[in-house]
């Protein structure tokens, strides 16, 4: 999230480290005013923003900064300084250019970003920061989607570990993370446990768990005994059982904790000024809904048009051309958790949406394939989340024209029929 660059008298860089930060000012001439290094501390954060507030007022004195998240930044920011992200790719080609010998230190890398700064002022811009409301409801999410990774990693090991020693457990529930299949890994870790489960004691776990499924005591039997023989051997069976319970152990408490977070986050987002626009997108849910909104933001003076939220979350492509050739690419550049958001939703509301429909199935008939297809009609909704977006207004299909037309078109079309 940025806006344009205010006028300004000095230029700091700051190059990242883990404990100490190396900085470097410089004035618009190019002259270094101050070099010193930082720890990345309390005290440290403090003596950098009253060494830049010596130089000038707050607002006169940019901070370059390869990483554009964090509690320095927002320090930095809430002291009142505009903090420029700068790319690590720019300010290796831009060092690889201007220092020829090959050297690199951190006071070296800290002045090449300060001097990027002074120089390329015109073309960068200045972060924003969030609301504490957004902040809220990014961190709820982005910390569910680090969740959702772990369960899907421990669900693979515990699936693979089934699959070796104990295939009876793994086919028969649908889905071996649900709640049903670890209540029954967790009573029935090991073959040599299930070895007297019948109907009759099938039929009573399901009803003690309120097995909710389709299938009777009798198939899911059926399930577990014509599946291979798991192990039996003693030393296995304790190996496996132990095994078998720690990851069971770890996928109730990453349920219940995504539970928790779900909850959270539907709570943050009732509370968010902007939460009824995107809850108001057709089939946007409140999960979905609160990641694009997490990641959108809220600040209104960021976006130029709608085609840089577009470029931003990567649903526009790269074009290149040099002399007869030219190629457009898939944008790799982005950021992919908008990306993810939006291709989500707009995937989502072709089911609900007869104009996301249209769009969808447009491209489709072009040749486009479902990925693809999927982006373009995300780009088409990009349009309509920024008018809502900067009038702060719900989503209404009847005051969206294009789909207010194609629906008025389908009515008109079957009375003729």
């Amino acid at each position: 999230m940025s806006v344009v660059l205010p006028a300004t008298q000095f230029f700091a860089g700051l190059d990242w480290a883990a404990e100490v930060h190396a900085v470097c000012v410089m004035d618009h001439a190019g002259k270094i005013v101050d070099r010193f290094t930082i720890a990345h501390t309390a005290d440290g954060i403090a003596m950098l923003i009253r060494r830049l507030g010596n130089l000038a007022e707050p607002g006169d004195v940019q901070v370059g900064i390869e990483r554009p998240n964090g509690r320095l930044v927002d320090l930095l920011l809430e002291a009142g300084h505009p903090v420029v992200p700068v790319s690590p790719n720019a300010i290796k080609t831009w060092r690889d250019g201007e220092v020829l010998s090959g050297a690199k230190s951190d006071a070296g890398d800290a002045a090449v970003i300060a001097e990027y700064l002074r120089l390329r002022q015109h073309r960068l811009r200045v972060a924003v920061p969030y609301s504490d409301d957004t902040r809220a409801v990014r961190t709820l999410v982005r910390t569910r989607t680090d969740l959702v990774e772990l369960r899907v990693a421990a669900t693979n090991q515990l699936a693979a570990l089934l699959d070796d020693h104990w295939p009876g457990a793994k086919v028969i529930f649908a889905d071996v993370e649900s709640p049903i299949s670890l209540d029954f890994l967790t009573r029935y870790p090991t073959p040599a446990s299930a070895t007297h489960v019948g109907e009759k004691r099938m039929q009573a776990f399901m009803t003690k768990h309120k097995y909710c499924g389709r299938r009777s005591a009798a198939a899911l039997t059926e399930r577990l005994r014509s599946a291979p023989a798991g192990a039996t051997g003693e030393a296995l069976t304790e190996a496996l059982r132990d095994a078998v319970l720690a990851l069971v152990t770890v996928l109730k408490a990453l349920n219940t904790a995504m539970r928790n977070l779900n909850r959270s986050t539907t709570a943050h987002l009732g509370e968010h000024p902007d939460g009824e626009i995107f809850t108001s997108l057709p089939r946007s849910g409140q999960i979905n809904a609160a990641q694009i909104l997490a990641e959108w933001g809220d600040a209104r003076q960021a976006y130029e048009s709608p085609d840089s939220i577009a470029a931003l979350a990567g649903c526009t492509p790269v074009t290149k051309a040099s002399g007869k050739h030219r190629a457009v690419h898939f944008r790799w550049a982005c950021n992919k958790r908008l990306r993810v958001a939006l291709t989500t939703f707009a995937d989502n509301s072709r089911h609900a949406s007869p104009w996301a429909a249209h769009i969808y199935n447009q491209a489709r008939t072009a040749g486009k394939d479902h990925p693809h297809a999927v982006r373009i009609l995300a780009r088409a909704w990009i349009r309509v989340i920024w008018r809502c977006w900067l009038d702060q207004t719900p989503y209404d299909p009847a005051r969206h024209g294009n789909a207010a037309l194609l629906s008025e078109q389908r009515q008109n079309d079957h009375v003729a029929t």
